[in-house]
């Protein structure tokens, strides 16, 4: 049965097709939906029923007796928006009356987002990347005062996660290691941390004692630990992670999250697939009952061949209860045209970058302490090679970061553009994502520019990856296809790092550019990336003063080396 709303001359009607004639479906129709002006129209093969409050609810009641028989849909075959808005409105946004109590000023919209998060207090920020979910979800639970607060985020993010809590407010946030294992509750009760970060694979080991069985187990055979009840309020990135009620990061965060008074879950993509992602979402919450309950839920929103159904009304109730959502185009005039985020991330090969790092610095004290030039001169080439191999260990150490945030990302069906300079990193990325293309040294004029136009036209074609030296100018389409841009591992200028950016970020670009720049926590990233920012002049390499940069470089990086505790943060 497909219910789709008309515009007749007589006004808005229910129109009613049945997949194929059954006579006591009909009879069913006859006796169930009584509102007059009820007819059967025979050129069109439907039943048109005057769209009032009351006929809806008697064909929602028919819907459960003609389920049995054939799947229930409402479509939009023919209403305009107008008439979907007139059925299913959706509610404005609130203003925020309060002080935003935070360290910068939102935008407007972010605004709307945190005085409605302090209305529902468990819900779904659904907006688009980019929009500021993390800056929204932090202000609502310093508003409300919620502390401690758990924040359960993929693990590339953790980092990251620490340092907005600390750019947006007063409020101090501890990742979770297994050096504070067992103390960290210690942190809050002496006041030294009101936040607590972890990452999804983590949670069992810090809060479940143990599990009572070995196989098939469910929510009720989990023992949490005690600690758990300390928190006051939980922000759970990312949320379409725990899509499925059968993982078992879903099973420990709803738990973790039972009887939360804000629950607060962030994800531009909360229905990956179907209508059933939202399940698990909703149980966390402990919103399903507010839509009807799982059975409710399942037949009225799963039904039919491709187990969705009533969308308009889903949306409908979703944003009533426990949900919003705005995309980039909504809120385009308040944006910047280009944001950059800094995603500091651990490398996985400590010891071999210590030992790269001890090497480098031995050669720089000593071109410190050459007084001959032409020794120095010489040192000075030892330096940037020592520089540039320094640069090559703490990429690879970025790659397994790298590619669970690239992952992570294509679950929100965008696309992006990836700069690196190794060829090693380039082709294991091209191991772990096959159908991705190339812009690199290694490719023809042709082959890039089939690479470009794959990237561009084929829906398919999610992710190219580009060498900044192959790619970082001369290049042009991007921008038609993708706004996100990840650096895994960063230009030697500023320049060179405006030219890559510039190959999202140019004419064509419909909404606002995001790069991420991904740098390693304590790596000699975090000081390149101090030499670019704060010494533009390095910049004259564009114009070919190439000894001057490196000069800039090896002295800024031998005086940065001397500093202790510089890039901590």
């Amino acid at each position: 049965m497909l219910i789709t709303t008309q515009q007749t001359q007589y006004g808005a009607v229910y129109a009613v097709k049945f997949d194929r004639f059954r006579r006591t479906v009909i009879e069913k129709l006859k006796t169930s939906v009584t509102v007059r002006g009820r007819r059967y129209d025979p050129k069109s093969g439907m039943w048109l029923i005057p769209a009032t409050a009351e006929s809806k609810a008697q064909l929602d009641q028919l819907s459960y007796y003609v389920k049995h028989f054939e799947p229930v849909h409402w479509g939009s075959v023919t209403q305009s928006q107008e008439q979907a808005d007139a059925i299913y409105p959706i509610p404005e946004m609130p203003t925020l009356e309060a002080d935003h109590g935070l360290k910068i000023n939102p935008y407007p919209y972010q605004m709307q987002g945190i005085a409605r998060g302090l209305q529902l207090k468990r819900f779904i920020n659904g907006d688009d990347m980019g929009l500021g979910k993390t800056l929204q979800s932090i202000a609502t639970i310093n508003l409300s005062n919620a502390f401690p607060c758990l924040v359960i985020c993929p693990n590339v993010v953790k980092i990251n996660w620490q340092r907005e809590w600390s750019k947006f407010t007063n409020k101090k946030a501890m990742v979770l290691t297994d050096s504070v294992r067992d103390s960290w509750p210690f942190f809050w009760q002496t006041g030294m941390n009101q936040v607590f970060i972890v990452n999804y694979e983590s949670l069992k080991k810090y809060f479940v004692r143990r599990i009572n069985k070995s196989e098939k187990w469910t929510l009720r055979d989990v023992v949490f630990r005690d600690t758990i009840n300390i928190f006051k309020s939980v922000i759970i990135d990312e949320s379409h992670k725990v899509k499925s009620t059968s993982t078992q990061q879903s099973k420990f965060c709803k738990g973790i999250a039972q009887g939360k008074e804000y629950i607060l879950m962030l994800t531009g993509t909360p229905v990956v697939n179907k209508p059933k992602d939202l399940v698990s979402q909703l149980g966390i919450m402990d919103r399903m009952s507010d839509l009807g309950g799982w059975k409710y839920f399942i037949s009225r929103y799963c039904s039919g061949p491709n187990e969705a159904s009533n969308l308009k009304e889903l949306n409908y109730q979703l944003w009533n209860n426990c949900f919003f959502r705005r995309e980039k185009r909504d809120v385009l005039s308040e944006l910047p045209e280009m944001t950059r985020q800094i995603l500091t991330v651990d490398i996985d090969n400590r010891k071999e970058y210590d030992d790269a790092e001890r090497d480098l610095v031995m050669y720089l004290k000593k071109y410190k302490e050459a007084d001959d030039e032409k020794i120095q001169k010489s040192l000075k080439g030892e330096v940037m090679v020592r520089i540039g191999i320094l640069r090559d260990v703490a990429a690879r150490g970025k790659l397994k970061s790298a590619v669970e945030f690239i992952k992570d990302f294509l679950e929100n069906d965008k696309k992006i553009v990836i700069f690196c300079n190794l060829h090693d990193i380039v082709d294991r990325l091209l191991s772990v994502f096959p159908k991705a293309v190339c812009i690199t040294g290694r490719q023809n004029m042709p082959e890039k520019q089939s690479s470009i136009d794959s990237f561009v036209n084929n829906t398919n074609t999610k992710i190219v990856i580009c060498s900044i030296k192959a790619a970082g100018a001369g290049v042009d389409g991007l921008q038609k296809a993708c706004n996100d841009v990840l650096f895994i591992e960063e230009p030697w200028t500023a320049a060179d790092r405006d030219q890559a950016e510039s190959r999202v970020h140019r004419n064509g670009l419909k909404d606002g550019a995001t790069m991420y720049h991904m740098l390693g926590k304590r790596t000699i990233d975090q000081k390149m990336w101090r030499i670019i920012e704060e010494k533009a002049a390095i910049s004259n390499a564009v114009m070919g003063a190439e000894d001057h940069v490196q000069t800039n470089i090896v002295d800024l990086m031998a005086n940065l080396f001397n500093q202790e505790g510089d890039d901590e943060s």
